[in-house]
């Protein structure tokens, strides 16, 4: 798959890892443990970076998508965690518009998309 494809796939599989944050808010349930979601090596875009060939890895994007990625399952692990805990009001607060969450959300978006821009 071309970097341009992978990343385009990345970033619509980010947009329902963001939806399936919401639901867990809403619901304080969800089908997956804040320990998997922490680990940014389980999702398919993080297990693409991590296998990633020395083509990838020498783009000037790469660092700084792998980095973004990492804390941002960090950070939706700690919201996960508050949803089950029953928490809601605070994982509201956690992934509102000026929240970490959202800063390292948005950051992440731009950034792939700018590297997706700059792979021809």
């Amino acid at each position: 798959m071309s970097i341009e494809a992978q990343i385009s796939k990345s970033i619509g599989a980010h947009g329902l890892w963001k939806q399936r944050i919401l639901s867990a808010i809403d619901t304080g349930k969800s089908d997956w443990t804040p320990d998997v979601v922490r680990q940014d090596c389980n999702c398919d875009f993080g297990k693409w970076l991590g296998s990633a060939d020395a083509e990838v890895k020498v783009s000037p994007h790469y660092a700084k998508v792998k980095g973004l990625h990492s804390d941002f399952h960090k950070v939706a692990a700690s919201v996960l965690e508050m949803a089950l805990a029953g928490r809601k009001e605070e994982a509201t607060a956690a992934v509102g518009s000026s929240s970490e969450y959202a800063n390292i959300s948005t950051n992440l978006t731009r950034e792939m998309m700018d590297w997706k821009k700059n792979a021809n």
